[in-house]
């Protein structure tokens, strides 16, 4: 099995998913879109892990390998490999499934609550995360769900936090990778953003809480498993 990584960022990695594939020994490709890597063929791909960014899904002008990225992650879901979109990766599935991206009523930055719905429940995304829990979160957009999406997690700031479309495709919102350091570099690149507003942390909160990540990145490993089994893919 093989998986391949979409970076939009040098600053918005992998984070734990990194780990995850190690454990399970699993060779992962990567593109640094950024900085213009090659994108490979849709079926030398198992698993495809697109991660988040600061940019649009709409900034096609500004970013033209965005372009390019739409077309392939067009292919690889035609293809029907399994594929996890983390923030701006799950704005780039919801686009490619007949979504919209659109802005959110707020920007979503710090931890917050997540509560999981009846769909998730009924298809054990619950088991991975439990019904309620604290995830980080980056976004100032939103998607609407897909047709033949199951809506799976919502929280108090954005109604649509996660969807699963089929049994390969899973899009998340928000950051169960996301590592200490992982957010103090985003936070480095992204301080302008850190505004008095409801939904907005300062640093000092995002970054107080060690044991948040811990238990973000034990659930994102979950998630992966539970994700590759009904993918079947394995573990």
């Amino acid at each position: 099995m093989k998986a391949h990584i979409l970076q939009h960022v040098p600053y918005e990695g992998p984070g734990h998913i990194e780990d995850w594939l190690d454990e399970h020994e699993w060779p992962a490709g990567r593109t640094r879109l950024y900085a213009g890597d090659p994108l490979p063929r849709p079926d030398e791909v198992d698993l495809l892990i697109v991660m988040g960014g600061p940019m649009s899904v709409h900034d096609t002008a500004e970013f033209p390998w965005l372009r390019a990225e739409k077309q392939f992650l067009e292919a690889v879901i035609g293809a029907g490999r399994a594929v996890l979109g983390i923030c701006l990766g799950a704005q780039l599935i919801a686009e490619a499934l007949g979504g919209e991206v659109t802005k959110n009523r707020e920007k979503e930055i710090g931890w917050f609550p997540v509560e999981v719905t009846d769909g998730g429940v009924e298809t054990g995304f619950a088991d991975a995360t439990g019904e309620r829990f604290e995830a980080f979160h980056w976004h100032g957009e939103t998607f609407s769900l897909p047709p033949g999406a199951i809506h799976l997690a919502r929280s108090a700031a954005c109604e649509h936090q996660a969807f699963l479309w089929g049994d390969r495709l899973l899009a998340l919102q928000f950051h169960l990778e996301m590592t200490w350091s992982g957010a103090a570099e985003l936070i480095e690149h992204s301080r302008d953003e850190l505004v008095d507003a409801p939904y907005i942390q300062n640093e000092e909160a995002m970054l107080g809480r060690s044991e948040a990540f811990e238990q973000a990145n034990r659930r994102m490993h979950r998630v992966l498993d539970w994700l590759v089994d009904r993918a079947g893919l394995g573990g």
